[in-house]
């Protein structure tokens, strides 16, 4: 039986541990900075906040090019000789990385992608998933498992509350009057994958510590979330008051394994310190 690889992108915030223990291709994303191209993953998250203090500016963010792709795909090959391929790429609506992904594997055989339609937790959910299931049934046919990947797709659910509203109005992501609006108000928008897009869905008001609280029980309510394991995003400045309690809440709702994910580069360049963000995936 040939080896099956699982591969994905670094927007994925896979903790370094897991991707090590079930062997998972990361290749990078880009994070550009005063003109400097940075690998995604190369550069502490703390950069990213310490530029913006003294900018102003936040990074720009680029996906991962067909020709990086062509080279990541051959090193696993040369690294697994005989293998299949099994891409599990960052939404290709917030991003060209998959439609990159989807070019450089014309060059090879035996290459199955498939867009997760999610972004971080979300995608390192669906990641998890599937490597969970291939150490469960490491005989189980490409296709099967390809199939079982792209079910589950729908059913991962993120959310998450950005850190900096002024982080979001210099990314373009809200614009100038709503974000003093927001300020002033204390109101803290809730963005949620639909469809594979980043939206703003719920607003909350009030300080973090009472938003976050409110978020994950709204997610716990909407969504059937599967018990057997929840994911936590932060983003560095997040109080450790917040994390403690977001676990309390979560092990009240009957959750015990839950996996904190620090945010990296991409992530980080639109949620600003301090964000706070839950995934998991629907029964």
């Amino acid at each position: 039986m040939r080896r099956i690889i699982l591969s994905t992108e670094s927007g994925a915030d896979l903790p370094g541990d897991l991707e090590e223990q079930y062997e998972v291709q990361v290749v990078p994303m880009h994070i550009v900075m005063d003109g400097k191209d940075y690998l995604d993953g190369s550069l502490p998250v703390q950069d990213i906040y310490d530029y913006y203090k003294r900018t102003k500016k936040i990074p720009s963010t680029t996906s991962t090019n067909a020709h990086e792709y062509q080279e990541f795909f051959a090193a696993i090959r040369e690294n697994f000789p005989d293998c299949i391929i099994i891409h599990i790429g960052y939404t290709s609506k917030a991003s060209s990385s998959f439609q990159n992904a989807v070019i450089a594997a014309e060059e090879f055989e035996d290459i199955f992608l498939i867009d997760a339609l999610n972004v971080t937790g979300g995608l390192a959910a669906i990641v998890l998933y599937a490597a969970d299931l291939l150490e469960k049934e490491p005989d189980i046919e490409p296709e099967r498992l390809v199939e079982k990947i792209e079910g589950i797709v729908p059913k991962s659910r993120l959310a998450f509350i950005p850190g900096s509203l002024e982080f979001l109005k210099a990314g373009g992501r809200v614009s100038n009057t709503a974000s003093l609006i927001g300020t002033l108000l204390k109101v803290k928008p809730c963005i949620e994958l639909k469809d594979g897009k980043l939206m703003s869905t719920k607003k909350y008001r009030g300080k973090m510590s009472r938003a976050t609280e409110k978020l994950l029980r709204d997610h716990f309510n909407e969504f059937n979330l599967d018990k057997e394991q929840l994911y936590f995003i932060y983003s560095i400045g997040l109080d450790e008051r917040i994390k403690q309690r977001m676990e309390e809440v979560a092990k009240e709702n009957g959750f015990q394994n839950i996996r904190w994910i620090q945010a990296g580069g991409m992530i980080s360049t639109h949620s600003g310190p301090g964000g706070f963000g839950v995934a998991g995936l629907e029964q």
